[in-house]
């Protein structure tokens, strides 16, 4: 066979396959155009059924507010607590919460702030729910809080009336600050309970020396204690109380920083010295004596003194730094900052209903368009008598009976 012969070949065959893709084309064309009731009815059908349906679906308005929660970062308590006193470093491990948003998201998200709604505007009645599942579910249906990435909290309501929509929103912000106070979420508020809790502590203490002095007072009295003894006495308890003090900061100091921190080494200096200085006075022996009184009754006295000292010293310093940690709370409180409080909508947000009918549409010709082939392939399989018999085969083998 020549060149010419096997080019000649290949273009007879070229044409031939062109010429079936045309006569294929053609032939799903005809099958259209033969179903073009179909294709053109069942669209129509499904169009008015969704128009009526839209129409028929009541008005839902979409009202929303963004906050802007606290942000990654170490707050200023810390910097300005280790200015007023050596007590402020008992919490200089504290660090600031890593994912803000997503704590604040949860907490928006809680079922105590669901409650909390669904008591405040009395939700039950308003759904037509009875059990308060029920209704948590429908609250959280129409509700969406999500985090955009410049960091903004945006807490959106659907609703069928705008009013109760903006109203729902922006309670929401409203139940976040109650949360917020009752929960340690910032370092501000971590630094208080902690000297929340170490306050109540040192109070509980002071109060015992109190009431063990005054038992020492009912039973039989206390030797009286001369001016210097009791100078001493203080000096002493003041100066332990700083120890323990420093022995805490240095202890939390330890979590953070190496042993090469330039403040933990001062500490630590710190601390020797006041160790040393507290050896030297109770090593000279002259805490005082009491001036009426030797023996046991006169150790006790000064026993009792020392401790109601200690405990006071102690009581004082952890109220100024409980009293600082609260004012630093109140001021990260407000850090929760609202940027678009929710109004009413003057607009419907749903339903879309120019989406539903050209949705519904064109899903219906799409599966009339699918439905034309089959109608066509079962036509074409009618008028061939062996395909008729396979056909009524497979029907007497799908059925039951």
């Amino acid at each position: 066979m020549t060149d010419k012969q096997v080019s000649s070949a290949q273009a007879n065959a070229l044409d031939s396959m062109d010429e079936d893709d045309e006569i294929s084309l053609i032939d799903l064309v005809i099958v259209l155009a033969r179903q073009k009731w179909l294709l053109i009815g069942l669209p129509m059908f499904v169009g008015v059924v969704a128009v009526i349906i839209s129409l028929r679906l009541p008005d839902v308005y979409t009202s929303s507010t963004n906050i802007l929660p606290p942000q990654q970062g170490q707050s200023s308590a810390s910097a300005m607590l280790a200015q007023l006193g050596s007590v402020a470093g008992l919490v200089g491990g504290v660090g600031g919460i890593k994912n803000p948003n997503d704590l604040y998201i949860g907490m928006l998200k809680s079922r105590t702030v669901a409650d909390n709604l669904i008591q405040r505007f009395n939700l039950k009645k308003y759904y037509d729910q009875e059990r308060q599942s029920d209704t948590r579910k429908s609250l959280d249906g129409g509700t969406t809080i999500t985090s955009g990435k410049a960091g903004i909290i945006t807490i959106a309501v659907d609703d069928r009336d705008p009013k109760h929509a903006a109203d729902l929103a922006n309670a929401y912000v409203d139940e976040l600050y109650k949360l917020t106070k009752v929960l340690a979420v910032t370092e501000a508020s971590q630094q208080r309970l902690f000297y929340e809790h170490q306050f109540e502590q040192a109070k509980e203490n002071l109060a015992k020396a109190e009431e063990a002095a005054k038992r020492a007072l009912e039973n039989g009295g206390v030797a009286k204690v001369d001016a210097q003894g009791q100078a001493m006495i203080e000096v002493t308890a003041r100066l332990r109380g700083q120890i323990a003090v420093k022995d805490v900061q240095i202890g939390a100091m330890r979590a953070y920083a190496a042993e090469g921190n330039p403040d933990l080494k001062r500490a630590q200096q710190e601390l020797s010295a006041m160790k040393n200085q507290l050896t030297k006075i109770e090593g000279s022996g002259a805490e005082g004596s009491p001036a009426s009184a030797t023996g046991d009754k006169g150790m006790d006295s000064m026993r009792l003194l020392r401790d109601y000292k200690y405990y006071e010293t102690i009581y004082a310093l952890l109220a100024k730094q409980f009293e600082l940690a609260k004012i630093e709370e109140a001021k990260d409180a407000a850090i929760i900052q609202v940027m678009d409080k929710a109004i009413e909508p003057d607009s419907r947000s749903k339903p879309q209903r120019t989406r539903i009918v050209l949705t519904s549409v064109l899903a219906a010709l799409f599966v009339a368009i699918i439905l034309a082939f089959i109608r066509e392939g079962l036509a074409k399989i009618r008028q061939d008598p062996e395909q008729t018999g396979k056909l009524k085969e497979l029907s007497k083998a799908l059925s039951w009976r």
